[in-house]
């Protein structure tokens, strides 16, 4: 196993586990862009298209089915959990997303390694993950106030891209 991608997948699993443990403990997405949440939802869903196509390893088959869960866990409690739902800012969260679907996506189509319909996912999902942090980073300048298990998050998410 390539020891790089193994430090950007512990580094991207804490900075899920921070952001969770965030929402559970305070009740609170206040600070949280779900706009971004939605986007990282998209580029594990896009990316592992595979999952029940191509076996790699153990360790692989986890670590996506953790992504994707987690994910959508996150989306979940920002948009259903009747107590965070109500700490959700959409005032705040004002960034237009569906434009950085949009570009990733001409994108992935334009240049990709081959002209396959997971290569296109692939590719799109890849793209669109270097531009997933951007809705955060604009509800957090909008907002002022970085409470300490944001900063964390965020810190590792970055973090985590420069491993990957």
């Amino acid at each position: 196993m390539n020891i790089f991608r193994f430090a950007g997948d512990m580094t991207h699993l804490i900075s899920i586990l921070v952001l969770l443990l965030k929402i559970y403990v305070t009740k609170s997405c206040s600070g949280v862009s779900l706009k971004t949440q939605e986007l990282y939802a998209l580029v594990f869903l896009t990316r592992y298209l595979d999952l029940f196509t191509v076996f790699i390893s153990v360790y692989n088959t986890i670590m996506k089915l953790v992504f994707i869960a987690s994910s959508l866990a996150i989306v979940w409690c920002m948009r259903m959990h009747r107590v965070v739902r109500r700490s959700y800012d959409r005032d705040l969260d004002t960034f237009r997303h569906y434009f950085l679907i949009l570009a990733s996506f001409i994108l992935a189509l334009l240049v990709h390694e081959k002209f396959t319909v997971q290569e296109i996912f692939w590719a799109f999902s890849i793209y669109l993950e270097a531009l997933a942090i951007l809705p955060q980073l604009v509800l957090l300048r909008r907002s002022g106030n970085v409470d300490n298990l944001t900063g964390q998050y965020v810190f590792f998410i970055g973090y985590s891209r420069k491993y990957l």
